[in-house]
């Protein structure tokens, strides 16, 4: 698996990335309305998903219209941009990459040639048997594809573009009923013809897709926010297994696999927009109660709670309610700072150059503080943060974290740091906590973060906490992910994975800060 490097900097540390997300989609089909403009806003609120490149495709019903670029959405596109793009039907991608380069060419939507036209797809998630897929597409469609481009596999969503168009005896439709049952891993998929505007999401339904209506259409969208900003309401999720058709005919919804639900957890833990709704669950209520079950489950004597804006807020105010203990903002954030291109020299770094946080010394000094964040990855940048605290006067620093250790790298489309760089894997707690030089630290457990979704266990993917993964996994996947190191040890059981020795990731971690 081939990783990119470009979503927006960490909040301490130029460079630095915590989990990153694959993408969001948008779909539009709304005849007398300007599709592009409402796509245009329907990515805004999809940024967070990605920041890497963004793109759009309209059709008139004749022919399909494609404009992207590498950059934010509020980049990419200007007025003569979206006024270039007409017609009824729309399709936008705001992309992260987590297979592929970070590059013009893979950018989203792409295009393929179908039977009776074109086809423009985007993809959110990420494939686990894209070598099997490969085959198939050379076995449906032969010479008519270019095998060059499936060699050098550039993207899962190349190959998911190649099985889809490339069928010139039967109905974009129709293939799509036929190849999408072979496909596994993640995908919420939204993808057009020049007069038909589809949307699919995997049987498990791993990435949340769902549907919205217009006065005068439809809308599909990975989050609810995105609804709500183009005003479309609200109507349901897109089924797992379930592949939907909008086109002058009206709405029709097909299943092309069982439903075996296992909606990603992290999507409430921090990818998500918290103003979404996942499975009828405010992802900020869930946060909230997050919080909560941490101060059951950790307390602490402290004399304030204080978030690490802007992920850890939601949980950090169900703590500090359930604890009694005031709440507080003890960080100060530049909202104004985004892609950062030049990277600090290390004389800078250690001058201790602070592009978006910096505290509040008024209210955190002599204060013993509680801070809470939403996860732990490779731990550089708690570190950077409990240093800051304390050189700001804080007495105290108990750091509380809104999820479990993650363990796991995730092969459904969240981009962690490899096995060998996560801090959890060997490390204790505790000893994860006197490396980064907190006086506690303290993680939520897996139950308690499964509750506070309200949603049933048997149902969610929690693999990058746990080790299970619900979706067999390709072996090149498992080795991009091990690195070089041919020779590995084999982990636990239910790992389903070949597995590094239970120091390597901790240690490492520690002595490179």
């Amino acid at each position: 698996m081939v990783r990119g490097d470009g979503r927006l900097t960490h909040e301490l540390l130029p460079g630095e990335k915590g989990p990153q997300d694959a993408c969001g989609v948008f779909g539009v089909w709304a005849p007398g309305e300007e599709v592009a403009k409402l796509t245009y806003f329907g990515l805004y609120a999809l940024q967070h998903r990605g920041q890497e490149s963004a793109g759009i495709a309209t059709s008139n019903g004749e022919q399909i219209l494609v404009y992207k670029d590498m950059g934010l959405v509020s980049q990419v596109f200007d007025d003569g941009a979206l006024r270039s793009l007409t017609g009824h039907i729309a399709l936008g991608h705001a992309r992260y990459s987590t297979t592929g380069a970070s590059t013009w060419e893979n950018a989203q939507p792409t295009l393929g040639p179908t039977s009776s036209g074109t086809l423009a797809l985007g993809h959110n998630g990420n494939l686990t048997n894209t070598g099997e897929l490969i085959e198939l597409v050379r076995e449906r469609y032969g010479s008519m594809v270019r095998d060059r481009a499936l060699d050098d596999c550039a993207s899962d969503t190349t190959v998911l573009t190649a099985l889809l168009s490339g069928d010139p005896e039967h109905t974009l439709g129709d293939t799509a009923m036929e190849v999408l049952p072979r496909v596994r891993g993640a995908f919420s998929l939204a993808f057009m013809s020049e007069n038909t505007l589809y949307a699919a999401r995997d049987p498990q339904g791993i990435r949340p897709l769902v549907l919205g209506r217009l006065e005068r259409g439809w809308v599909v969208a990975s989050e609810t926010a995105a609804l709500d900003i183009v005003g479309a309401a609200f109507v349901r999720e897109v089924e797992p297994g379930e592949l939907i058709t909008i086109d002058a005919d009206g709405l029709r919804a097909q299943r092309f696999a069982p439903a075996e639900p296992k909606g990603c957890v992290f999507e409430y833990v921090y990818l998500a927009r918290p103003d979404t709704t996942i499975s009828g669950r405010s992802v900020n209520a869930a946060r909230v109660e997050m919080g909560r079950a941490l101060a059951r489950e950790h307390p602490a004597e402290a004399d304030l709670v204080i978030p690490v804006p802007e992920s850890g807020t939601p949980a950090a105010i169900g703590y500090a309610t359930e604890s009694g203990i005031p709440f507080a903002q003890g960080l100060t954030k530049n909202a104004y700072v985004g892609r950062t291109f030049i990277q600090p020299s290390q004389t800078i770094r250690q001058l201790g150059i602070r592009l978006k946080l910096n505290p509040l010394r008024e209210v955190i000094r002599g204060k013993r503080l509680v801070v809470v964040d939403d996860s732990i990855v490779r731990g550089n940048t708690q570190r950077a943060l409990i240093r800051m605290l304390r050189e700001a006067g804080a007495a105290e620093v108990h750091v509380r974290i809104s999820s479990p250790p993650v363990k796991w790298p995730c092969f459904y489309g969240i981009d962690f740091a490899t096995r060998a760089e996560l801090i959890a894997n060997g490390l204790s707690p505790e000893e994860i906590g006197q490396g980064l030089g907190a006086d506690t630290l303290g993680y939520i457990s897996t139950d308690g973060m499964i509750a506070a979704t309200e949603q049933p266990a048997s149902q969610l993917c929690a693999a990058c906490f746990t080790g299970e993964y619900p979706v067999k996994i390709e072996q090149r996947e498992v080795a991009a992910q091990l690195g070089d190191q041919e020779e590995l040890p084999l982990g636990a059981p239910e790992d389903g994975l070949r597995s590094l020795s239970v120091s390597a990731g901790g240690s490492g971690a520690l002595v490179h800060p």
